[in-house]
């Protein structure tokens, strides 16, 4: 068979069962001595083992070999040496160098063109699915395959700065999802269009029998036909591409791909999950499904450009709030935190079908706060640090936290990110970086969405407050069970002002009413009334606290976080007077800042951008710095202004004295009691109010409980349950009085066995998990909020409604 035939041959292949069939069909090709070890060594078959966890993740490491190809093809075109000082510094430099139209990308007729430069196209049957990746990149010559595509850790990219691979190993991860076998067909031409088209076939090697007698462990191996590459010339291939030929660059194809489950048509279950971990790639591609597998399926073919766009594009449908925070400290580096908060309904859905398409369309992969360096997720967090490190629990599943560390410091980055770029490495870095994230966010404005959510949804029936504080004087406890709850509930005094105060005006409010951003700012001012001796705003900040400065500005509200033309912010450094009368120049450097303070800064809210400076250990009082705010975007567009800080006194160590006098306004208390309906009668709470929130609330659902932190606040009650419409039904000739009564037994018993569950799960420190694998770590986390909901639904409050203790004892004598 000659190599085009060959070829041809393997590509059509739809499965790995297929591909077999050639291989045995021809023995004098497929020979043992024709197969050599994947990067030389049989001992790299855990290098190949060892990557990315995740189908998807891995399936994106080879979209980004893509997208460094056709950058690296844009630099040779260029004349440029990808090692050398005069190669782009950047991806964005590389961006901007090589795709000149690169900003009219926005515009879909254009982005589809360039995205026809890299495609996954689907093969093969439905439940058997293979896929081809192909790009337009720089493509290899077979001379070259070996010191390429066909090696490992060699860092080919080590010193190019302008492409996201560095190890010469991602790639490598997705071999371990093809099937049993570990097909994979490489296929390539250089972009130039000299030499050949070159291929080879890789796979697991299948150990005889005399070799696992001697060998642990198999290895991964490729084809070479007596001693070369398998090569053939073309002017053009026809590989069913998306509206075009194959003529240079390189095309793969992973045999039997693992796909998660629930993905089919992958034009789009495919496009949802790789637009997750491609939060902004540097380069659209296109996921193209075939009319052969889905012959009624409108939308076969989609391009993607990263979830940062969907967002974007969506927000008039999904998103109801978007904000970001930038913090910079000298050991983490600069780290920017963009905050996309979903609406509750979404137009045409009630809560429930909005909750379901959120989660269909924007958490495919389980990833609420999502890690980046230059447009790709290295990392994720669940929602479980919305609800625990957090405390924001209403927002699980409608936030998405993501964080750009494209400009963290190295060292910090080497520490944070694993090798494989598909997840956190545990250690001091990662605490720290938590830490700092949920420091900077609980200070944000997502503090305030998150109160706004809360506010609204309780109300207090006096009646039911009364039965339940008959009820708890009459509780036989312990004072092992008193001391618990004294743990638990101690909860803030309510502050009412006194009758006939009239309220302040809200200046804030009647601002954001009349506020309408432009789209580029005119001006930026510092807000003080302080002047130094130059005549600028002087802001003090005091040595161990810290400060916070506004900008007044006229942009609108999106312009650090939308797609086409951002802008952004920054403080530089230009002059520092020592309080010993000491003074030296600063370069203006934005990095240079960190040497003196902890800086973290909001987005524009309303036409004003918070900052907060907090001083190192390297100022002492007394210190004054001017500063530069700049406040930039595309050419022709730079407004700025200048200002002194002074370092103040420290402040008052004033932590005793306030937990003293808050301990002295606390008192115990129980967490408030609300009773849920179906229907309003009255001023009764609804089932709506509490689904407008993103609490469930049906009528298989019995309690929800409010947890806020650690602290228990109050416990919902469905007054329309199944549980007690049964319970209900069943007794025997129900009055007025006795429904009555059997209502006050269904809620008490409720909030009680609510309030002990809680009490003894918190303060026993107990974690809650969900799921088979406990060995193997895969259990999910389960919040004590969801866990109680679950409980009771589950006939447990059925069985504390219908057994008391007489009845179950006359159960048992039975």
């Amino acid at each position: 068979m000659n190599p085009k035939d060959l070829f041809l041959e393997l590509y059509q292949a739809p499965t790995e069962l297929d591909v077999d069939e050639i291989v045995e069909r021809n023995p004098d090709i497929f020979r043992h001595s024709n197969w050599n070890p994947y990067g030389q060594r049989e001992s790299y078959f855990a290098v190949v083992e060892n990557q990315q966890a995740s189908p998807i993740a891995a399936l994106v490491e080879k979209v980004i070999n893509s997208i460094d190809a056709i950058l690296m093809r844009g630099c040779h075109e260029a004349g440029i040496d990808p090692k050398s000082p005069n190669a782009p510094r950047s991806i964005e430099d590389a961006i901007n160098t090589f795709f000149p139209d690169a900003k009219n990308w926005d515009l879909a007729g254009v982005r589809r063109k360039q995205a026809e430069s890299i495609q996954i196209l689907a093969d093969g049957p439905k439940r058997n699915t293979s896929l081809i990746v192909y790009d337009d990149g720089e493509g290899q010559d077979p001379k070259q395959f070996e010191e390429t595509f066909l090696s490992l850790l060699r860092g080919n990219k080590n010193e190019i700065h302008f492409v996201q691979g560095k190890y010469n190993m991602g790639g490598s991860g997705a071999i371990v999802f093809c099937g049993k076998r570990r097909y994979q067909l490489i296929g390539s031409k250089r972009h130039n269009g000299h030499g050949e088209f070159g291929f080879t076939l890789m796979r697991k090697h299948p150990l005889s029998e005399d070799e696992r007698k001697t060998k642990k462990n198999t290895w991964y191996e490729y084809l070479k036909i007596d001693g070369r590459i398998p090569a053939f010339p073309i002017d053009t291939l026809d590989l069913n591409l998306h509206k075009r030929p194959f003529s240079t660059g390189s095309v793969i194809k992973l045999y039997s791909y693992d796909l998660p489950t629930g993905i089919s048509d992958i034009s789009r279950g495919l496009t949802q999950s790789i637009n997750e971990y491609l939060f902004e790639p540097a380069l659209p591609l296109y996921i193209v499904e075939r009319k052969e597998r889905y012959p009624k399926s409108t939308g076969l073919e989609r391009h993607l450009y990263g979830l940062k766009r969907r967002l974007e594009q969506s927000g008039d449908t999904y998103i109801e709030s978007t904000f970001s925070v930038e913090h910079f400290d000298q050991i983490l580096g600069k780290v920017k935190i963009t905050s996309y908060v979903f609406k509750t309904r979404v137009k045409g859905k009630n809560v429930r079908e909005s909750k379901t398409a959120i989660r269909t369309e924007f958490f495919k992969n389980n990833m609420s706060v999502l890690f980046s360096i230059n447009g790709q997720v290295h990392g994720h967090y669940t929602s479980e640090f919305i609800t625990r490190k957090l405390k924001f629990a209403l927002l699980k599943g409608y936030l998405i936290i993501h964080v750009d560390c494209t400009e963290l410091n190295v060292e910090i980055k080497n520490e944070l990110f694993m090798a494989s770029r598909d997840r956190l490495k545990k250690g001091e870095e990662s605490r720290r970086m938590r830490d700092t994230l949920a420091s900077v966010l609980r200070k944000s404005e997502l503090k305030n969405i998150y109160k706004m959510r809360r506010q609204s949804i309780g109300a207090d029936n006096e009646d039911v407050s009364a039965v339940i504080r008959n009820v708890t004087k009459n509780l036989p406890l312990s004072n092992e069970l008193l001391a618990l709850l004294d743990q638990t509930f101690k909860l803030d005094q309510t502050k009412r002002s006194p009758k006939g105060k009239r309220r302040k005006r809200d200046r804030n409010k009647d601002h954001e009413q009349r506020f309408s951003g432009k789209r580029f700012p005119s001006f930026l001012r510092v807000r003080s009334r302080s002047k130094g001796e130059d005549g600028k705003p002087l802001v003090r900040a005091p040595l161990n606290g810290q400060q916070k400065v506004t900008f007044a500005t006229d942009v609108e509200n999106q312009y650090f976080d939308r797609v086409e033309e951002p802008g952004s912010f920054r403080i530089k450094l230009l002059n520092f007077r020592s309080s010993d009368g000491g003074e030296k120049e600063t370069n203006g450097d934005d990095r240079s800042i960190g040497e003196y303070f902890e800086v973290t800064q909001s987005s524009p809210s309303n036409g004003i951008i918070t900052t907060q400076l907090s001083p190192t250990g390297e100022l002492q009082v007394g210190d004054k710095v001017k500063m530069e705010a700049v406040l930039s975007g595309p050419p022709g567009h730079y407004c700025k202004d200048v200002f002194w800080v002074e370092i103040s006194q420290p402040e008052e160590v004033k932590g005793d004295k306030r937990r003293k006098k808050q301990n002295e306004n606390k008192n115990m208390g129980l967490p408030k009691l609300t009773l849920v309906h179906e229907k309003a009668k009255g001023k009764q709470v609804v089932w709506d109010t509490l689904e407008e929130k993103g609490i469930e609330m049906n009528r298989e659902v019995v309690m929800h409980a409010d947890v806020d932190g650690k602290k228990l606040r109050r416990i919902y009650v469905n007054m329309d349950s199944v549980v007690l419409k049964k319970y209900k039904a069943g007794l025997t000739n129900a009055s007025g009085a006795s429904l009555d009564a059997a209502e006050k037994k269904y809620y008490t018993t409720v909030y009680f066995h609510t309030l002990f569950l809680f009490t003894i799960t918190q303060n026993r420190q107990y974690t809650i998990a969900k799921g088979q694998d406990r060995e193997a770590g895969s259990q999910d986390p389960v919040e004590i909020e969801d866990y109680l909901k679950d409980l009771f639904r589950n006939h447990y409050s059925s069985f504390l409604l219908n057994f008391g203790m007489d009845e179950l004892m006359a159960v048992l004598e039975g």
